[in-house]
């Protein structure tokens, strides 16, 4: 018997096949290509050899769950656990929130797996925050113990605080647009086109049209300025943002950043004002300083949880 994989996000839905504790090749869809869960479900499993029996599933889904049913955030799809238990004949399906999943894999991290950026010391046994800015934005926290949790969060919905005027500047810009300023419309790969628009429109430009990936590119380049300034504002925000997080779940476990964009954007980080934002918390900047930070390199690390979550009887 197997046990289906999904990670369903606001831009790809990833499937793989969990069989004798092994997770089988990761296939990546366009979420945006197929109408439903059922339906992009339903073209994996159709693909795979004959013979294959999948008896249950466990998937992850970005976006708040609550009853066994999620309506992903930045995406069309409304997924119902029990519906799609039906629609793919299985005996179970178990639904979470896909930051939960992820930080169900912190205690598998191996030295490859993560990245450090910045000083600090990991307290064994205290909570990890795991952030990750992609498609939108996650945060969830793996609280170890004799009986380990995971406490899954929306803060990426809570309001971005400014730590000087500068970024009082830019959320000035940004209020001027979407009223509410959440940590999401920054911190994030939309995040990164609304920090341009709003350089280029101080600067008495156009903003364009460009992507999140080629501002990454045109960053990472040395060859546009201004996609240079972008990603530097992204990254003080993200430490910024990182430390208030630290500080809410006491989580001198460390902070990891997954997500889509902060893998390609390592070297960045650590020459950015990240780290010093991260500890700029006034009478806690010391406390915060210890707390170590890290990159999630690790390909499709949400497997990682999702395989652990099955083998909980998830």
């Amino acid at each position: 018997m197997s046990c289906l994989l999904a990670d369903v996000g606001g831009t790809r839905t990833r499937f793989a096949l969990l069989a004798d504790g092994q997770v089988g090749p990761i296939e990546s869809l366009r979420t945006g290509a197929y109408a439903s869960m059922h339906y992009a479900a339903h073209h994996f499993l159709n693909g795979q050899p004959e013979g294959t029996v999948v008896d249950r599933a466990v998937i992850a889904a970005a976006g708040p769950v609550s009853g066994g049913r999620c309506k992903l955030t930045n995406a069309a799809w409304t997924l119902d656990a029990e519906s799609l238990r039906q629609s793919l004949h299985l005996r179970s399906v178990r639904l979470v929130n896909d930051l939960e999943a992820l930080a169900w894999a912190v205690p598998q991290f191996g030295p490859d797996d993560v990245v450090a950026v910045g000083e600090g010391s990991a307290v064994m046994g205290e909570p990890v925050v795991v952030i990750a800015p992609g498609t939108g934005l996650g945060l969830s926290c793996h609280l170890p113990g004799a009986v380990a949790r995971v406490a899954a969060s929306e803060a990426g919905h809570t309001t971005l605080a400014a730590s000087d005027a500068g970024d009082d500047a830019i959320l000035a810009g940004l209020r001027k647009r979407f009223g509410h300023v959440s940590a999401e419309r920054v911190l994030s790969g939309a995040g990164l086109v609304n920090l341009h628009a709003v350089l280029a429109v101080q600067d008495g430009h156009a903003p364009g049209t460009p992507t999140p990936e080629e501002i990454v590119r045109g960053a990472l380049s040395g060859t546009a300025p201004r996609y240079a300034g972008a990603l530097e504002l992204f990254c003080g925000f993200l430490g910024s943002f990182a430390g208030d997080m630290a500080l809410t779940f006491a989580a001198r476990g460390g902070v990891l950043i997954g997500g889509g964009i902060a893998p390609h954007i390592v070297p960045v980080l650590r020459d950015s004002s990240f780290r010093k934002r991260f500890a700029a918390k006034g009478r806690f900047a010391g406390y915060v300083d210890q707390i170590p930070t890290a990159v999630i390199v690790r390909l499709e690390p949400t497997f990682l949880g999702l395989a652990a979550l099955a083998a909980r009887g998830a």
